[in-house]
């Protein structure tokens, strides 16, 4: 068994017990002081820990919000769905009505006054699913809040722009009742 340095000193009577315990409460002084001025150790695995975790919190709330916007969407849509099934107005006429959907031409089959009711905006075209249907123009109104690319046709209100400059221009010119285009 080893003897301390301590023990050997009280032994051979060069230090009494009251000095030796003044030795030992100053070495662990010294340690603590020497303690506090060094920085604790960093646990990388700890921090490593730590930013996986945030990694996957961050992760998770954005496939949440994801997650959110798609039943958001669906909603939209069964909505939309709903506003144009209850207040389909039912097409019935031999004249072609033209209208542009996307930048490509397109045509639906109309009467004379539903035709009528579209240019004095009465009535809308609106699309379901790869069918153009007609709706009234408050419908429209409220469709076109939720999804604006669903409203095909709506004829722009008269009532804001009725002093065009072309107007001017061209009132000289009748234009023919039966004039289709």
């Amino acid at each position: 068994m080893a003897i301390s340095l301590q023990d050997q000193l009280k032994k051979s009577g060069l230090v009494d017990d009251k000095k030796a315990k003044q030795i030992s409460r100053d070495k662990r002084k010294e340690a603590k002081l020497a303690n506090k001025g060094k920085k604790p150790k960093i646990d990388e695995a700890k921090l490593a820990l730590e930013r996986t975790r945030a990694e996957k919190v961050a992760h998770d709330r954005q496939l949440n919000l994801e997650k959110t916007r798609k039943a958001e969407d669906v909603a939209i849509a069964a909505q939309i769905k709903q506003l144009i099934e209850v207040n389909l107005i039912p097409r019935d006429g031999e004249e072609k009505f033209h209208f542009t959907d996307a930048n490509v031409g397109k045509h639906i089959w109309v009467s004379e006054e539903q035709v009528d009711h579209l240019r004095r905006r009465m009535i809308a075209i609106v699309k379901l699913a790869d069918q153009y249907v007609l709706v009234p123009i408050n419908v429209s109104d409220k469709i076109a809040q939720r999804d604006a690319a669903a409203v095909v046709f709506q004829a722009e209100d008269l009532s804001d722009n009725e002093s065009s400059d072309d107007d001017g221009f061209y009132a000289d010119y009748k234009i023919p009742d039966d004039l289709v285009w």
